[in-house]
């Protein structure tokens, strides 16, 4: 049975590739998926409105309906586009949710799981807009936001996103702060740490002690993903076997 970890697909509409191509490797879990790990930012935006205004997301949810009745363990961790899930992944889908980071065992290894948004402690700017929007008062209020609402925070957040990501790459190297940070999740006793976040694939061991990074990219355009195997962290790219 195989544990997968995902991030940052960023779904906006089912025509666009990315979308596409993950419903067909939502399928091929079915049935050979023991957990899937979902690492952040699944979606372009989501928060767990009553109303579930986000209709362009109910084929990603029936694939993960059927992979959790397949047997499939889901854990989700929480982004900073996907937060406040609400009850279609508590209750419905039954998902394990964490708000953020999270040491775990996987296969009898122990690893530091996050999205990988608070990794970067210089960027304070971002993480005083973390602060507001995951507080306990934001996550009360959604259930008497009106659906509208959605669409405005959507596109604030997005074009806040999206305007400031070329300017953090040039001005932080990720590789660098990730190594960093992997450092002191090991002297937390960790073997591993699997992050997302930022859209940069790579697998790397530190030196000394046995430990292994794994930054899983994206599925907007590497699609890349994550994969254990006899306690070993690998980082694959998904190819499918036919056409769409």
């Amino acid at each position: 049975m195989r544990t997968i970890f995902i991030a940052d697909a960023h779904l906006a509409a089912p025509a666009d590739l990315n979308y596409r191509l993950l419903l067909r490797f939502l399928r091929e879990l079915e049935g050979n998926a023991e957990t899937l790990f979902i690492m952040g930012d699944l979606f372009d935006f989501w928060l767990g409105f009553p109303s579930q205004p986000f209709r362009q997301y109910d084929a990603v949810l029936e694939a993960l309906l059927a992979l959790k009745r397949s047997g499939c363990r889901l854990v989700y961790f929480e982004g900073n586009h996907d937060f406040h899930l609400g009850s279609i992944f508590s209750d419905r889908l039954k998902a394990e949710i964490h708000a953020g980071p999270a040491i775990m065992t996987v296969q009898g290894r122990q690893l530091f799981l996050c999205h990988g948004d608070q990794i970067n402690r210089s960027d304070h700017g971002y993480r005083l807009l973390r602060r507001l929007l995951h507080n306990r008062l934001v996550a009360s209020a959604v259930a008497h936001f009106p659906p509208s609402l959605a669409v405005l925070i959507k596109e604030r957040l997005q074009h806040a996103s999206r305007a400031g990501y070329q300017a953090k790459i040039a001005r932080w190297d990720y590789r660098q702060i990730i190594r960093c940070f992997a450092q002191s999740a090991r002297e937390q006793g960790c073997r591993g740490l699997v992050t997302g976040h930022f859209h940069l694939p790579f697998r790397e061991e530190l030196d000394g002690s046995p430990f292994t990074i794994l930054s899983l990219g994206d599925w907007m355009e590497q699609f890349t993903y994550g994969e254990m195997v006899n306690g070993e962290l690998l980082l694959k790219n998904y190819t499918p076997t036919k056409p769409l």
